[in-house]
């Protein structure tokens, strides 16, 4: 299994340059207009689920592919969001998420209202290089789990992450991981009972096609990209950590000392 196989985003596609006629774009871009001020305006308040693009067609006199391009552009400035299976949702979801010296996922969350899921999305082991081998103290070429979560805020994805710990002290951490739901939980298991931030690095920049499909949003919104490091209470790291954050949905706030 090998989780990191990153696919660029298209870079030469959009609505705005594919060709369509000008009558055709002035259509949808103000069906656009309209639901947004819906939205703007509260008609529309944030979870409501919009109709289908059947009864949207209808209701605006036009194909579904017109209404299709109207709610991928809504859904690329952020104004909702698709969920799979379920429909298309005003976007509900406003998180400030602290990060300190003990940031914890589901303490951060409900500490605002709000219930956290942190689930397992896959894991590998793999040869630390670079900047993991670095992270961690480690010699390049050390195995080190490799462990892809996606964190949720009541329901609506907002983080994924890429976690990497040294096998050797943590020989089994994915599946115990997928077992509590939980980093900090799984790390006490080892006797890890406290770990804190050492340093934090954040960025913003535009998803690869796999982040922004698991984040439920299109290519062409940034998200808050943070590379971390936990560490024990002796000093010794225990993490090596890169979160994409859904950056029209999270606020992060840096905690002095954080």
């Amino acid at each position: 299994m090998t989780v990191m196989n990153r696919i660029e985003p298209d870079s030469g596609s959009s609505y705005f340059n594919s060709g369509m006629p000008q009558a055709a774009t002035s259509v949808w871009s103000g069906i656009e207009s309209e639901l947004a001020g819906d939205i703007a305006s509260g008609r529309m308040p944030p979870g409501t689920k919009l109709d289908g693009e059947h009864r949207l067609a209808v209701r605006f006199g036009v194909n579904r592919h017109t209404v299709r391009q109207a709610l991928g552009q809504l859904a690329a400035k952020g104004f909702v969001h698709v969920r799979q299976g379920l429909g298309t949702f005003v976007t509900d979801v406003a998180v400030d998420y602290v990060l300190g010296r003990r940031t914890r996922f589901t303490e951060n969350l409900s500490a605002g209202g709000f219930k956290g899921l942190h689930r397992l999305l896959d894991s590998a082991t793999v040869k630390a290089g670079g900047a993991i081998a670095s992270g961690l103290a480690l010699r390049p070429g050390t195995l080190v789990h490799q462990v892809l979560s996606l964190g949720e805020a009541n329901s609506r994805p907002i983080t994924v992450c890429e976690h990497y710990f040294p096998v050797r002290r943590f020989k089994d951490l994915p599946a115990r991981f997928a077992a509590l739901g939980s980093i900090s939980s799984a790390l006490a298991t080892y006797g890890v009972s406290d770990f804190t931030r050492q340093r934090s690095a954040i960025s913003a920049r535009l998803p690869d096609r796999q982040v922004a499909d698991w984040l439920q949003q299109g290519p062409r919104r940034p998200v808050l990209f943070v590379e971390s490091i936990n560490i024990d209470s002796s000093g010794t790291p225990v993490e090596f950590c890169r979160t994409w954050f859904a950056g029209d949905l999270v606020q992060l706030i840096v905690e002095p000392g954080g």
